[in-house]
């Protein structure tokens, strides 16, 4: 299948965790795994001019997502996020100001966005009015058939119902946690009873579909316990695959780059959940957001999927 045209907006940054310091960044995370599967991906973000910012254009050099997007801010420094860990699961100190709350709309970027097939934004990075401006002008540039992925990331206290609902008006997919549905919900004034507890997950996503008539699809992750895919049609209930978990840091941004790729494929739901939850247990048992990855590992991954 012909490459596609895929872009991340949003935070490029550091995770400073206990064993050091490592590359990171929602988007930053979707691009680098949408190159492993064979796209094109634009990373737009901005870093400092800085050691940290020098240092991540370096990292990310052989992955090989496009850097000659980043936008370089004189006077910001570039991303930092301390991340610490409880039970495996990690919490997040997100420094401000950073670079990458000061994202500009440049030619350079409008013109990517208007030949893009896929484009992934999320909350986080709209925490600051200027870059809020600019996903939301960048995405609205794309074409009628771009794949337009809001990616939920609610780090308290960095979104806002405002912010919810402008982003799902843009977007066709939607994707986010089985903790972030009912505060998704709650956000945007839609609540659902508790006893609708047991099907909260469906219900919410059938509520959002109605809600949101630019929305195709909304995606449902669920940690260990897999993920589930709602259309207006259809949905698949994955359960997990088991891994031994190092840190769970970009198995979520795994997950969404992986169900993008099959998406632009035509590929069944069935498929994108097999796709999703593969990568994202693999990024699970892995330390860090962009582990290395040899291409017999990532052909065996691969292997049996639908193209």
């Amino acid at each position: 299948m012909q490459a596609k045209m895929i872009l991340g907006i949003g935070e490029l940054l550091w995770d400073v965790m206990p064993q050091g310091m490592q590359l990171g960044g929602a988007p930053a995370n979707f691009a680098v795994m949408a190159v492993r599967l064979g796209n094109h991906a634009a990373i737009l973000s901005r870093i400092g001019r800085d050691e940290l910012g020098r240092k991540a254009v370096k990292q990310l050099e052989p992955l090989p997502a496009y850097t000659s997007f980043l936008q370089v801010d004189p006077a910001q420094e570039t991303g930092r996020v301390t991340v610490s860990f409880e039970h495996g699961q990690p919490g997040y100190t997100i420094h401000q100001p950073a670079a990458w709350d000061f994202l500009e709309l440049t030619g350079e970027w409008v013109q990517l966005a208007e030949r893009a097939d896929a484009v992934c934004f999320g909350s986080l990075a709209q925490r600051a009015a200027e870059s809020r401006r600019t996903i939301q002008a960048l995405v609205a540039q794309t074409p009628a058939s771009c794949v337009r992925v809001f990616d939920v990331n609610l780090r308290t206290p960095f979104f806002s119902g405002e912010v919810i609902q402008q982003s799902l008006e843009l977007a066709t997919v939607l994707k986010m946690n089985d903790t972030e549905a009912p505060q998704v919900l709650e956000l945007l004034g839609l609540p659902i009873s508790e006893e609708s507890a047991p099907e909260l997950l469906r219900l919410a996503a059938r509520r959002l579909l109605r809600e949101f008539p630019s929305l195709g699809m909304v995606a449902v992750t669920r940690g260990a316990h897999g993920s589930l895919l709602v259309t207006r049609e259809e949905e698949h209930e994955h359960p997990g695959i088991p891994v031994h978990v190092a840190d769970t840091i970009g198995a979520g941004d795994a997950f969404t780059a992986d169900i993008t790729h099959y998406l632009l494929r035509g590929a069944s739901l069935t498929t994108l959940n097999e796709a999703g939850n593969r990568w994202g247990a693999w990024m699970a048992s892995h330390s860090g957001a962009m582990p290395a990855l040899p291409e017999a590992v990532r052909a065996e991954i691969a292997s049996g999927l639908e193209n």
